[in-house]
């Protein structure tokens, strides 16, 4: 992403492509031992009481997502109320698995060096720049049964002023990150980023502001 979020400078997507960084992890459906083991931590690792993100009005839409809802109209639908996710172990697992899936199968390239241009968003197969995992997550948790209204295309600013896309999934015990940059899911508060905007729960084709007013930031 670049020039289309509000407040954060430079590239959305930078990466450091490193030799092997790559692995093959098991597909989607066979438990893995990290999506077990997590699900096991379920009752230790969620915090005690649920704060999720406060939002603001209505905010610009990322120029490469409103492309993308253009070419994929049914991905940028309004969306019906719906409660946070009810997280129970089964769909902590799920969440576990389907990030640690596509950090692991799509090397990591930004629309520049995939396209040629940027701000293109689209589902990855081998390659994808940020926006494209949170696109593939969002689209395969949907298929495991959490609402549209709960999984949130998320646009952050990393602690050296880069833009970043994450996907937030809201839940009953908070709301929830999944990063690509980060292979463990984590509470929104105790991640590095400012928050800046997200998609609006009634709507996917709309955003909103995040009003990120944390005084101290994690450095994790």
């Amino acid at each position: 992403m670049t020039n289309t979020i509000n407040h954060a400078r430079g590239r959305a997507c930078s990466f450091t492509t490193k030799p092997g960084a790559r692995r093959q992890a098991a597909s989607i459906g066979v438990p893995t031992a990290a999506a077990l083991a997590g699900a096991v931590l379920l009752g230790t690792t969620l915090a005690a009481q649920a704060i999720t993100m406060p939002t603001g009005g209505r905010t610009t839409q990322p120029i490469g997502h409103y492309e993308f809802c253009q070419r994929t109209p049914g991905e940028c639908r309004p969306t019906s109320e719906a409660a946070p996710h009810a997280l129970d172990r089964a769909s902590w697992a799920a969440m576990i698995e389907v990030n640690n899936h596509y950090n692991t199968t799509v090397l990591p390239l930004t629309d520049m060096q995939i396209w040629g241009r940027e701000e293109l968003w689209s589902f990855p197969e081998d390659v994808g720049d940020c926006e494209d995992f949170v696109l593939a997550k969002r689209h395969r948790l949907k298929e495991m049964g959490f609402h549209p209204s709960n999984l949130l295309i998320t646009v952050v600013r990393q602690p050296n002023g880069e833009g970043h896309a994450v996907l937030t999934v809201r839940t009953d015990r908070g709301d929830f990150i999944l990063d690509n940059l980060v292979g463990e899911i984590a509470d929104w508060r105790d991640t590095p980023y400012t928050y800046l905007k997200r998609q609006s729960t009634r709507h996917a084709g709309r955003w909103e502001n995040i009003n990120d007013s944390r005084t101290r930031i994690s450095a994790r």
